[in-house]
């Protein structure tokens, strides 16, 4: 059996440790791209009559080309999330099984997404500038408890599923919103299900988890952003897209939400003069970023 390693070298280096390597050895011959780039040519040439695609980001789409390299290919297993940039729908043709590490991955995002939560509620990262600036303000009525505050989901696949779950142990109420899933389902979760404005209005912290699809594209918008509370906070670990920057920005200038929590933001990696980042002092405080992570 031959098992192709198809994501550049420097990536497998962070993505798979020796033991998961030699564990791989063990199951038959593994190709490795010694590359610092996955392109088609060096893809095709390292799948050559593989029976076991091991991929991630930057991998190209998985189309006619290289898979007729690989007429024996019977399982991809993809080291990353979302699936989108590498399926095609010869892969599927063919009736290759593809797994992603998407329900692995959504416990960081998940994690992010609780962090960033509560830094944002306990105003955190304003506190550590007003300190480190010689100040000394204890202004409790800048911070959130998290005790019987109501936090809204916006999507409960792997990661919103696990966030609510993480969140029983503050004793909050939870609001979700999910077209997929019924009552029922939701309920199971811990939550309550509710349509998008409601949980918008309702809502003291408003989480994302919704995938990047046209339909979800700037569903934070001016009008979204109106619905929210004054104190309410945003965070998003989904997608940049889903949030319209100039809405969220003017939404932050006017102070008609309190703050936002964003590990996602449109574009990546954000250009100089971004309107997130862009910000007065008094307002730059009330907003924390990371790179995505």
């Amino acid at each position: 059996m031959k098992i192709a390693v198809l994501m550049d070298a420097p990536l497998r280096a962070t993505l798979l440790s020796e033991k998961t390597m030699a564990r791989l050895a063990e199951w038959g011959e593994v190709a490795v791209n010694e590359t610092d780039k996955a392109e088609k040519e060096t893809v095709k040439q390292i799948i050559a009559g593989a029976d076991i695609a091991i991929t991630s980001w930057g991998v190209p789409q998985l189309d006619k080309e290289i898979l007729d390299c690989a007429p024996n290919l019977r399982f991809v297993a993809h080291a990353a999330g979302s699936v989108k940039g590498i399926v095609s729908d010869e892969l599927y043709a063919r009736g290759i099984r593809v797994v992603s590490s998407a329900r692995i991955l959504s416990y960081g995002v998940s994690e992010t997404a609780l962090g960033l939560t509560i830094c944002a509620c306990k105003n955190v990262f304003a506190f550590n500038e007003e300190i480190r600036n010689g100040g000394w303000v204890e202004d409790y009525s800048v911070i959130t408890e998290l005790f019987d505050i109501t936090v809204g989901v916006v999507g409960c696949g792997f990661a919103g599923s696990h966030y609510i779950e993480l969140l029983q142990a503050f004793g909050v109420n939870v609001l979700a919103y999910d077209p997929l899933l019924d009552e029922a389902a939701i309920a199971a979760m811990g939550a309550k299900k509710a349509d998008l404005d409601t949980l918008l209005a309702e809502s003291d912290v408003v989480s994302l988890h919704a995938p990047a699809l046209d339909s979800t594209r700037h569903m934070i918008n001016g009008r979204a952003l109106s619905l929210m509370k004054d104190r309410a906070i945003l965070i998003n670990t989904a997608r940049g897209d889903l949030v319209d920057n100039e809405a969220l920005r003017q939404a932050l200038l006017e102070g008609r939400i309190a703050g936002a929590g964003l590990d996602t933001l449109s574009p990546e990696p954000v250009p100089a003069g971004h309107p997130l980042t862009a910000l007065p002092p008094e307002v730059h405080r009330k907003v924390v970023l990371a790179p995505h992570l």
